[in-house]
């Protein structure tokens, strides 16, 4: 709103009739134009006043000189209208005059103000559409990131898919053969089903006649066993006759044979053979110059005979976790399971060159044996050592039987092996022990059949393993140069 004081020092203005008006005082006048209001202070003259008395006329008359009186005041209202009428168009230019200029500068403010706001504003959308731009240009590298990444993935997915749908061609293809192999042998199946069929019917038949032979043969079973068991009651006793009885035979042709040139002691089975006792069996054995006797097994049999048995196992009976002194002079019944003595072999195998021959068996008819070209003990005072076997040959192993060179005989109540246990504790039996290793000697019975967990060697695990249990071993040794011929 602009508010504008005008002061007009001359003008000639009367308003109204009737109205006076103070020659010094000013009237004031406000005008509403649109947003702006002008307000306007004029003057008032004194022979406004005069003349306004002028209109005040006496009390009216009737007459023609009331009628000159109206026309010349009415003259003078048209003459005051007249001038009142220019004034207002002075004022009027008046007034546009001002309010053009003032126009104009409210207009030029306006502009001014609108421009700067505008500015403001433009730099402030500039700078929010920098930053909504560079958004944008970051968003756009992560998109062209990630549609650049799920390209190279579908390209991988489809060359996956390429290659997965040739292996299910190709598969379809095996599985489309195999079918068809799948429809042959079903049919081939169904026809071997109705063989089946009609021999199954033959056997069933079959089954049913020896259903009725086996009940026919079951009774004449039983009646067998009763009778079995009456003969076996006895067996035992029977064996031990029959071993006596040869033994007395076998001394007999050996008397018989041997005639009164022959040399009636004999230091080893070697001998005997080449007496002419070619019999296997129990024989007495004489060391060179010395009164000392054993009965001894020779085996008269294998690979030409002339074998000294040092050791036999073949049932389990005798007990074989012995004594030193036991083992020294050994201990069983040379017909059946023995040992000869440790003394008698160290002084036999001192004499001469001696070969070594171990013989195993197991439970299904198979037997191996390792043989070795020397074998030889030496005195109680080294305890027995056992020498390095050489020259091994055989089927029972690829090793040495008798443990590692320089072993020492070692039993239940003398400890002469390697280890810090007691070998022959562990394993229930003497040997030559360096370390405990794969061995065992002890005799067990088991629900199913005798378990003989071998002698002292390593051809049994070599042969078998370390869980099988042989059903005999033979230990024996003759002479390396004996040829078995008389």
């Amino acid at each position: 709103m602009k508010m504008l004081n005008v002061d007009l020092l001359v003008l000639s203005f009367c308003l109204g009739l009737g109205t006076g008006y103070s020659a010094v005082g000013k009237k004031q006048y406000q005008i509403q134009n649109g947003p702006c209001s002008y307000t306007f202070l004029l003057p008032e003259q004194e022979n406004c006043q005069s003349q306004s008395d002028s209109y005040n006329y006496p009390v009216q008359k009737d007459g023609p000189m009331d009628n000159d009186e109206s026309a010349q005041r009415l003259e003078q209202l048209e003459i005051s209208m007249e001038n009142n009428t220019q004034w207002l168009l002075k004022l009027e230019n008046y007034i546009q005059d001002s309010m053009k200029q003032d126009m104009v500068q409210i207009q030029q403010t306006a502009v001014h103000n609108h421009t700067a706001t505008m500015i403001e504003i433009g730099t402030n959308l500039l700078s929010q559409t920098a930053e909504q731009t560079r958004k944008l240009t970051n968003v756009e590298a992560q998109v062209i990131h990630h549609t650049t990444r799920l390209e190279r993935q579908l390209l991988e997915n489809s060359l996956s898919t390429n290659k997965l749908e040739k292996q299910l061609i190709v598969q379809t293809n095996e599985i489309n053969k195999l079918n068809d192999k799948n429809s042959f042998l079903e049919k081939k199946v169904g026809e071997m089903e109705e063989q089946r069929q009609v021999e199954l019917k033959m056997l069933q038949d079959e089954k049913e006649q020896l259903q009725t032979l086996i009940l026919r043969q079951t009774a004449i079973i039983g009646e067998l066993e009763q009778e079995l068991l009456k003969v076996s009651s006895n067996n035992t006793v029977l064996q031990h006759q029959q071993q006596q009885l040869l033994d007395t035979v076998n001394s007999l042709i050996h008397t018989i044979s041997a005639g009164s040139d022959n040399p009636t002691t004999f230091m080893d089975c070697a001998a005997v053979y080449k007496s002419g006792d070619t019999l296997s069996g129990v024989y007495t054995l004489t060391l060179p110059n010395t009164t000392t006797e054993v009965k001894a097994f020779c085996d008269m049999e294998t690979e030409g005979g002339g074998w000294t048995v040092l050791q036999k196992r073949f049932d389990g009976h005798v007990d074989f976790h012995r004594t030193w002194q036991e083992y020294k002079k050994g201990f069983g019944e040379p017909s059946a399971e023995f040992w000869l003595g440790n003394e008698f072999v160290s002084k036999m195998t001192n004499q001469q060159s001696y070969k070594l021959r171990i013989q195993l068996s197991d439970w299904e008819g198979n037997s191996g044996f390792s043989q070795y070209d020397q074998f030889s003990l030496d005195s109680e005072a080294q305890n027995y050592r056992s020498d390095t076997p050489k020259g091994y040959s055989g089927t029972a192993g690829k090793i040495s039987s008798i443990g590692q060179p320089g072993s020492d005989f070692s039993t239940k109540d003398a400890d002469n092996d390697k280890c810090v246990c007691k070998c022959s504790q562990l394993t229930t039996g003497g040997w030559w022990f360096d370390a405990c290793g794969p061995f065992q000697s002890e005799w067990d019975v088991l629900p199913t059949r005798p378990k003989l967990e071998s002698l002292q060697w390593n051809q049994m695990y070599y042969w078998k393993g370390s869980g099988y249990s042989l059903r005999s071993t033979t230990m024996m040794i003759r002479p390396a140069d004996f040829t078995g011929s008389l």
